[in-house]
């Protein structure tokens, strides 16, 4: 079910995370929730204090000295668990298994290697926060295939959430994969996936019921507008 607004997000973030982290032994999940105007510092701190509640051993890891500082300033009680992705790379590794939770919060293209480094060198639970780690630049060569193939392959959506012009596409897990498509009179469910559906996919089950793709579809300001709330 779509959320109401972010807040209703947060709850069900935290909600498909516990479920994850408690299901198969999997340690390693993301969570997305992709729409224009969110304001990821203020999510990171609130979802950090909602994990923080179920285990009180966390690191919030932001990309650069300035996110981290500005995070610690915000951060209230959270701040000393607050750190830089420099930092938690130099950290010596972990020894053996540990409880101790990695929330690393919107790492894009160019931190690549050393969230890798990061992640390689904890072997407990780590959620990758709205990430971009997938270059454009890298293209489809054999770098990109490689990188998929490997670091980027040992990771699942826990929860995803992503509005579009004419419909919305979330996960919660331990949820299908669910596509909605806005109609006149707001949004209906299209399709279920056992998998995140290609572009493809989603193109086909929006269309699938009276030209979905066709229609004049209503805006999903007011979505958003709650989202962003």
């Amino acid at each position: 079910m779509l959320p109401s607004d972010l807040r209703q997000a947060e709850a069900q973030v935290l909600q498909a995370l516990d479920s994850a982290f408690s299901s198969d032994g999997r340690q390693r999940w993301t969570a997305d929730l992709r729409f224009e105007g969110l304001k990821l510092l203020p999510l990171a701190l609130r979802l950090a204090a909602g994990l923080r509640e179920c285990s009180p051993a966390l690191r919030v890891v932001f990309p650069d000295a300035g996110a981290t500082a500005l995070a610690r300033r915000d951060g209230g009680e959270l701040a000393p668990m607050i750190t830089s992705l420099g930092d938690q790379r130099r950290r010596p590794p972990t020894e053996g298994p540990t409880s101790e939770r990695l929330l690393l919060v919107g790492p894009g293209p160019s931190d690549y290697d050393l969230v890798e480094a990061v992640c390689e060198a904890h072997p407990g639970p780590i959620v990758l926060l709205n990430p971009t780690l997938e270059d454009a630049a890298v293209g489809i060569g054999s770098v990109a295939r490689a990188r998929r193939k490997g670091f980027l392959a040992q990771w699942q959506a826990a929860y995803a959430l992503q509005p579009f012009a004419n419909a919305a596409l979330s996960r919660a897990h331990p949820g299908d994969w669910e596509l909605y498509r806005l109609d006149p009179d707001g949004f209906r469910l299209a399709a279920r996936f056992p998998q995140k559906p290609s572009a493809e996919e989603q193109d086909a089950a929006l269309s699938g019921e009276d030209g979905g793709l066709g229609r004049q579809l209503r805006s999903l300001g007011d979505l958003i507008d709650n989202l962003q709330r």
